[in-house]
């Protein structure tokens, strides 16, 4: 192995360090915790070795949003794979997206409440945004109805979980009714 591709693959390992550890002090302590200082002292680096691979906390924030999508992508995925028939289907959908949503909070907020320099529903949108929408799309685009394009369909599904998720964390909702709140968004929404 070349000095060149080792300098490549430990500066990869750094940044991905740099990114599970941003991840590992939001999801402790809430995103405002997370400062340049902080994580050079939790990952022993120093901060312009941090600015070497991240202009400052918004570009750390879309990392950890675009690893985020790449995880939910693979959670609704692997959640809707043994599905039977498609209401099945889109039940599983619901239940993972919300079930990700709930144990990944600030990753959450990394995808789609902070400003992470990311653009959703651009041609320059990154691949891992374009692969969850995807994921979602493929369980939902044979059951959005007759006439209803299948993407329109999926965003205001996923609308309905996102506003589901963000309301049931906020204690907007009560927590007892998820199941029931599903049941319905899919009922009410899949014309299956």
């Amino acid at each position: 192995m070349s000095t060149q591709e080792r300098k490549q693959r430990q500066r990869a390992a750094r940044e991905r360090l740099i990114v599970a550890t941003a991840r590992d002090l939001a999801e402790q302590e809430g995103w405002d915790a997370v400062t340049t200082r902080r994580l050079a002292e939790r990952i022993e680096y120093s901060q312009p070795v941090l600015y070497s691979h991240f202009r400052g906390k918004r570009e750390i924030i879309g990392a950890v949003a675009l690893e985020g999508a790449a995880g939910m992508a693979a959670a609704v995925r692997a959640a809707t794979s043994h599905a039977v028939d498609s209401h099945t289907r889109a039940t599983a959908l619901a239940r993972a997206y919300l079930d990700f949503a709930e144990r990944h909070p600030a990753v959450y907020d990394a995808m789609f409440q902070l400003d992470g320099g990311l653009l959703f529903a651009n041609e320059d949108t990154p691949e891992p945004l374009k692969d969850a929408f995807a994921a979602l799309l493929e369980v939902l685009q044979d059951i959005a109805g007759d006439g209803v394009h299948p993407a329109l369909f999926t965003e205001v599904f996923w609308a309905a979980l996102h506003g589901l998720a963000t309301l049931t964390r906020a204690g907007r909702l009560p927590p007892g009714d998820v199941e029931r709140r599903v049941a319905l968004l899919v009922d009410r929404l899949a014309k299956i």
